[in-house]
């Protein structure tokens, strides 16, 4: 089993019910254990115009190879309407592998942990509820991200 780190987001339609559906989606995979959600967070789109997102992450336990996790994930997505237009246009669901244990990746389709995990708010602030001990491959604790984040505007959701 592996412990792994996925990020939900969406700004199309009603975000917030599809993430609790992805959350599901993503319970119930075969081999796979849902551990934690954290809370939804509401942030402005980074890099991209449109509405404000609603993210999140879970930890999930799995015995799902990652590229067999991200064909699950991308699965998901088109199940929820996603489409890829251009780089960061809106979406009605969007599902990241951010961390895969302590695995470093780096394929053609994958690159773990996410590359831009360390530069968004909406990711560490959501991780850290969750997982506040942790540490990225090649970076250190999670928490030595916040000084780079703190100006994104986010906002947690009740």
């Amino acid at each position: 089993m592996k412990r792994v780190h996925i990020g939900l987001g969406a700004n199309l339609g009603d975000a917030r019910a599809t993430l609790e559906a992805a959350r599901d989606a993503l319970a119930a995979l075969p081999g796979c254990t849902l551990v934690a959600c954290s809370s939804w967070w509401r942030s402005a789109p980074l890099d991209a115009s449109g509405p404000d997102f609603i993210n999140g992450v879970v930890a999930l336990d799995t015995t799902l190879s990652p590229l067999a996790l991200l064909d699950a994930l991308q699965a998901i997505e088109r199940q929820h309407g996603r489409e890829r237009p251009y780089r960061n246009a809106p979406r009605t669901l969007d599902l990241d592998l951010l961390l895969y244990g302590e695995q470093i990746i780096t394929d053609s389709r994958l690159t773990v942990p996410h590359p831009r995990l360390l530069e968004r708010a909406f990711v560490v602030y959501p991780l850290l509820e969750i997982a506040p001990q942790l540490t990225v491959p090649g970076f250190g604790p999670l928490a030595a991200a916040l000084p780079a984040v703190q100006g994104q505007r986010v906002q947690r959701l009740e």
